[in-house]
């Protein structure tokens, strides 16, 4: 089955039960830039300041949701 088999398998399930599998696919991911559970509020309002500063400044570029998923599924 491919992604898109899958997707459209996945759209048929009832909302509960995307959700649970959005759940298990989410926390199946082990990813480098996955923060620890143990930041606290303040670490993570100053890293989302930083990552915004980033971006106005034009440091990094932001993507939209459709552009990170068409560079995922490549």
């Amino acid at each position: 089955m491919n992604i898109d088999q899958i997707t459209l398998e996945t759209l048929r399930l009832n909302v509960r039960e995307r959700a649970l599998l959005a759940e298990t696919i989410w926390e199946s991911l082990d990813s480098p830039n996955t923060l620890s559970s143990d930041i606290s509020d303040e670490e993570a309002i100053s890293l989302a300041r930083q990552r915004d500063r980033e971006i106005e400044k034009g440091e990094v570029d932001s993507l939209t949701h459709n552009e990170l998923m068409n560079r995922l599924r490549k």
